[in-house]
């Protein structure tokens, strides 16, 4: 069943009545122009109706008397909260007197006299014993036309959010042309300009009806701004600016950050807040307390219950100093029972006096982990059992799980077909020293076990890396400086074996030289002597804290919230509402400048979240800064060229993909969604454009496409990889990409992370300490040689590092309950159009069709990277799910 966010009732644009007041708008404006170019006028069919008195509070046009229609407005906005504000009593009068929204109806018809627009028709809603309905009697000469739009403006001290507006003809509701609202409007106090709302139907811009061609050129000129002053809460405004806001010098000066969209430091752009410089940095924007967005880029009621109020703006800033009294910043878990201790006994959290504080603050952050002892009054920190411990808990511990994760874990975007050998760095070799790997032929062949020589492994397509050396090897020596982290290089090399399973074959770890060491790099491999063993496992330790950190910085964040953010604002400066380009991408942008601002506040930004627990520290997002400058693509960001260009894949002569892993549940499950989109997009596209010379000709188009390249990826304007929008078909590609990074490509990086690093041993966020045998000093390889468990322990994440994680992973991996997965949720002006509403239901039903193909899959198994004795089937990309940390459901937008 296909689900609308709220009720839709068919207007008479879908062509239920023939009242020419709601005729279809592109009906008249057809009919209109076909008058004009003939040199005659439009003659608009009169109604016989009763004629009526003007309602109170309402003026017309008409300058001789012609009868009038009786038109009622039924305005429903969300009800009054229930905190009281200082003119709440003004408001009460105003709403006594039926002062409270002012309500326009402007006709999408020129005036045949004049040629000029029609006069507006203005009319005062009351208030209605329905809470949260509001009302207007609306006297309309039947000559007016079709309503193309309804201007509000609020006569209340304080904004309202409304939900839809209907008119009514005659007393029937099933009639009613219905403006979906679902925005909130401000106070006139606050701006004296009334807020636009079109109808639901879509227009490209040559066929915008006469009468509102001039509305919706003005409504993106105040989408757009002026580009000066401080935003304000309830602003509109959408522009461009540079992460200038990370770092807080005023209060610290060791929380100062560069600037990240320059030449330096490449990255997209984000949304301008105007708030000044600070003192200590002119460069850097001064931090407040709440980051604006956008008005109605803003969480829901649910959600923002759910999610944004209590969590990360309030939150989990308070995890911290609640939990300090309760554990020892720096203390190691002293064995690994005492990890388990945390799912099952907990953490006893306090209960009364001052530190009963903590207990209120951790409770409503992490409601779900804050658990009652039975037949208690008391509370523990118990966290729930992620699903890969649930189904076996030793299964970090392996090698066939660890290359697993690579293709099915939490970022299995990263993995690379091997194509050269011998590994060479492309680093300047006189300030990182010599290029050389580690990995030998002779190596990797021993590791084979003789089954095939290198170059016969290569030819086959058996070889595949994760390759962390280069990125990673110019911050060793600043994140070794930070206090309790340490950093290498690595190079991770599997091999594909017979039944489609990787295992991995060796692990290089490499420390740069500098001034006063040389450079410093070792080959690990699994062994059967004890010594061999215990330093494997460091190794992949060292792996797992470079994958999980590069997963947060880069295949997280950069290419899902930071780089989706300038379509978000370009869309809103160049596509107008009305637009169909805009209606069809809106879905897939809701929520997403919130979440990127309260990331900004708390988990990116300086001595955030990200910087106290993951390895990189204050270097984080400068890191993403570069790995953005060196690897970010639009068209990579593409699914299918994503997987060729990584060597997964290969275009057959008949252009489908051909899999290098057959069992890649990432590639399998992600292709179908993939093509899902893009017959989605296509039969989108088609419906509003007949031809290429449709492309090139829309004027909104083409600057959204602009200002995309040239505004939201300035730094990256000149690059010859960008996609020309000059077709039907280059314009479904482009769209394609956005729509799929901002849906499949952001669930199956986010909502598994409770699942994989919820047990933080399997994805550590830091290692704190040196493999021994780097110095192989004495002191610490006998430590070693006698408990290298409790190495182990002394290098994963303290006590509060993980606490702090794992409490920030269970709220980043949890739908909302108003979650609004993609294909369940239509929107009003797609179910309005009936072509549209049919390639919708198309695209829903292949979506349920692919949630079984993904059940089949992962109870096939021949599929050995998704079924098995305790293996957790991937299902990151099955599209629905209930709300809750679940480990699956596309939502259409990066809203979590």
């Amino acid at each position: 069943m296909i689900h609308l966010k709220q009720p839709l009732v068919l207007s008479a644009q879908s062509g239920n009545v023939a009242s020419p007041l709601f005729a279809t708008a592109a009906a008249a404006s057809s009919q209109q122009r076909r008058a004009s170019k003939a040199g005659g006028r439009v003659r608009t069919r009169r109604i016989s109706c009763v004629s009526t008195e003007e309602a109170p509070g309402v003026t017309t046009s008409v300058k001789t008397k012609e009868r009038n229609l009786t038109v009622t407005a039924i305005v429903t906005a969300q009800a009054a909260p229930a905190s009281l504000y200082v003119s709440r009593g003004l408001d009460d009068i105003q709403d006594l007197f039926g002062k409270t929204l002012l309500l326009e109806l402007v006709s999408s018809e020129l005036d045949p006299k004049t040629g000029s627009e029609r006069e507006k028709v203005k009319a005062f809603a009351h208030m209605t014993l329905t809470p949260g309905t509001y009302e207007a009697k609306i006297s309309v000469p039947a000559s007016f036309g079709p309503v193309g739009a309804v201007l509000v403006e609020n006569e209340h001290h304080r904004e309202m959010f409304l939900k839809d507006i209907k008119l009514i003809t005659g007393g029937d509701e099933s009639t009613a042309t219905t403006f979906h609202i679902d925005s909130w409007v401000h106070s006139k106090f606050d701006n004296p300009e009334p807020r636009v709302f079109f109808s639901v139907r879509s227009y490209l811009p040559s066929q915008t009806p006469p009468g509102i061609e001039a509305l919706r050129k003005k409504e993106l000129e105040t989408l757009r701004g002026d580009g000066q002053g401080e935003r304000k809460f309830h602003d509109r405004v959408y522009d461009y600016d540079t992460y200038n806001d990370l770092g807080d010098p005023d209060t610290n000066i060791q929380h100062r950050r560069p600037v990240l969209g320059s030449k330096e430091y490449p990255y997209p752009r984000r949304c301008r807040t105007g708030r000044p410089m600070t003192t200590t940095d002119p460069k850097t924007e001064k931090r407040s307390s709440t980051v604006y967005v956008p008005r109605d880029e803003q969480f829901s009621g649910i959600k923002g219950l759910t999610f944004s109020a209590t969590t990360l703006r309030t939150g989990l800033h308070a995890i911290l100093p609640a939990l300090a009294p309760l554990i020892k910043k720096s203390e190691n878990f002293p064995h690994f029972p005492s990890i388990d201790d945390l799912y099952s006994d907990g953490i006893p959290l306090p209960a009364d006096g001052g530190a009963g504080a903590s207990l209120h603050i951790i409770r409503d952050v992490i409601p779900r982990v804050v658990q009652m002892i039975e037949n208690t009054t008391d509370h523990v920190l118990r966290f729930e059992v992620p699903h890969m411990v649930e189904r076996d808990r030793f299964s970090w511990f392996r090698d066939e799980e660890f290359a697993r994760q690579t293709l099915a874990g939490l970022n299995p975007i990263c993995i690379r077909l091997l194509r050269e050998f011998p590994i060479v760095s492309k680093l300047d070799p006189a300030v990182y020293g010599p290029p050389e790997s580690a990995l030998t032929r002779e190596l990797l062949e021993k590791m084979m076990n003789g089954v095939m020589t290198v170059d016969e492994a290569l030819e086959s397509k058996r070889l595949f890396m994760l390759d962390y050396h280069d990125v990673f090897l110019p911050y060793v020596h600043k994140v070794r400086e930070l206090p309790e982290k340490t950093l290498y290089g690595s190079r991770t090399v599997f091999f594909l074996g017979d039944e489609g399973t990787l295992m991995p074959l060796a692990i290089e770890l490499t420390r740069p030289q500098s001034p006063t060491k040389p450079q410093w790099k070792r080959a690990f491999t699994s062994g059967n002597d004890a010594t061999q063993s215990w330093l494997w496992k460091l190794a992949k330790a060292h792996v797992l804290t470079h994958d999980t950190g590069y997963h947060q910085l880069v295949s997280h964040w950069l290419r899902t919230h930071a780089c989706v953010e300038p379509y978000i604002i370009a869309t809103n400066r160049q596509l107008s509402r009305m637009h169909p380009v805009y209606r069809l991408l809106h879905p897939h942008f809701r929520y997403t400048m919130e979440i990127n601002a309260l990331a900004r506040e708390s988990l990116v930004n300086a001595d955030g979240i990200i910087e106290d627990a993951f390895w990189p520290g204050k270097y984080s997002v400068e890191l993403s800064s570069v790995a953005y400058g060196a690897t970010w693509q639009f068209n990579t960001e593409a699914l299918p060229e994503d997987l060729v260009s990584r060597g997964l894949a290969m275009r057959r002569e008949d252009g489908e993909l051909e899999l290098t892993i057959k069992d890649y549940p990432y590639a399998n499950d992600g292709l179908q969604i993939w093509d899902c989109i893009k017959q989605w997009a296509t039969d989108y596209v088609n419906i509003y454009y007949k031809s290429d010379d449709d492309i090139t000709g829309d004027q909104e188009l083409q600057a959204w496409w602009e200002e995309v390249r040239t505004k939201g990826h300035a730094d990256k304007k000149d690059e010859p990889w960008w996609p020309v929008c000059d077709s039907k078909d280059n314009l479904v590609q482009i769209l394609n990409t956005i729509m799929w990074v901002t849906s499949g490509h952001h669930a199956a990086v986010n909502f598994g992370q409770y699942h994989y690093a919820g047990y933080f041993p399997n994805r550590p966020t830091v290692v704190r300490t040196n493999i021994p045998v780097e110095e192989s000093r004495e002191d610490e390889m006998k430590k070693f040689m006698a408990r290298p468990e409790e190495v182990l322990l002394e290098s994963l994440p303290s006590q509060m590092q993980a606490i702090k994680v794992m409490a920030t992973l269970d709220i980043l991996s949890a739908h909302s309950p108003d979650e609004e997965y993609m294909g369940e949720y239509g929107e009003p002006a797609w179910l309005a159009e009936p072509m549209v509403k049919a390639a919708f239901e198309k695209f829903s039903g292949r979506l349920k069709e692919v949630e079984g193909s993904i059940d089949e899959r992962n109870n096939n198994p021949e599929n050995m990277n998704r079924c098995g004795a305790g293996i957790v089937p991937y299902e990151l990309l099955k599209p629905f799910s209930e709300p809750g940390v679940t480990g699956m459901g596309i939502p259409y937008s990066i809203s979590i």
